[in-house]
């Protein structure tokens, strides 16, 4: 399979986004996107283990960036996408590193699957853009087993900076007035015709105590990667007078403090490890 097969297959999932001012760099990364997973790599690893081995399904494998990572890392890799057109980039994407991945193509909320099949599960970017959220964080309880683990992200209610729209403030307005602003900046995926692009509206996010609480009742204890990071001294802000915030803070000890309350009121994006307990 030659680079230029995935390339086409990819092109045409990529047009909705031409207005991003970085677009040629975020499109080189959707190309090779298999080349840039070593965060969520090492999230899995200190969340599950070695990957070598590891019982491995990654729903919502999109494009399959990161299901092929793992793979190539040693795990055994299940991807589930409901895209049918993702299905076969994520195995133009295998077959590129001679992998025989199983795709399923299927939705979350109904996993053909049987119980505690699973060491862990991966959910990146998924649960804003399902149907049903509740049902899927139920398939995901019922498909890992006892002692797995399953790493999801969720967008804050609350976002400061849109993850999708990128736009500053939206999802503290009301939805009808955010999605007016999104259609006057000419962002809006009204009438794309892609099964995957939704209306601000339509995707679900949520509080972080919401999110937590939903996952304990399923029997999940929830443990939030980045605050464990923070901890251990290896949550490490990309620009230098955040850095020197931080440092500030944690010569007061406000450090855990302060991040609970950007988690709160601020941060985009929640990156949290459900260990299925009993």
């Amino acid at each position: 399979m030659s680079h230029t097969t995935l390339e086409a297959a990819i092109e045409p999932w990529l047009q909705h986004m031409t207005w991003r001012r970085d677009y040629a760099a975020w499109r080189e990364r959707r190309i090779k996107q298999e080349q840039y997973q070593a965060e969520r790599l090492g999230m899995l690893q200190d969340a599950a283990g070695p990957l070598a081995g590891l019982r491995l399904l990654d729903l919502g494998a999109g494009m399959g960036g990161f299901a092929v990572a793992a793979a190539l890392a040693g795990a055994n890799v299940t991807a589930a996408e409901y895209n049918p057109a993702y299905c076969r980039i994520i195995a133009l994407r295998a077959a590129r590193h001679g992998l025989a991945l199983p795709i399923l193509n299927t939705a979350g909320e109904a996993l053909p699957l049987p119980n505690a099949t699973f060491d862990a599960i991966t959910a990146w970017d998924v649960l804003e853009h399902v149907r049903d959220p509740q049902q899927v964080l139920s398939e995901l309880a019922r498909a890992v087993r006892p002692g797995g683990v399953v790493l999801l992200t969720a967008i804050n209610r609350r976002a400061w900076i849109d993850p999708h729209y990128h736009m500053a403030g939206i999802n503290w307005l009301p939805r009808p007035l955010a999605e007016a602003l999104i259609a006057r900046r000419g962002r809006t995926k009204a009438g794309v015709a892609f099964r995957d692009m939704q209306r601000l509206s339509a995707m679900h996010y949520f509080h972080y105590g919401e999110l937590v609480r939903r996952c304990e009742r399923l029997g999940f204890r929830v443990r939030d990667m980045r605050e464990e990071q923070l901890q251990a001294g290896c949550f490490v802000s990309r620009k230098a007078h955040r850095r020197a915030i931080r440092a500030t803070l944690r010569t007061v000890g406000l450090e855990r403090l302060a991040y609970r309350a950007q988690r709160r009121w601020y941060v985009g994006m929640f990156e949290v490890a459900l260990v299925r307990v009993g």
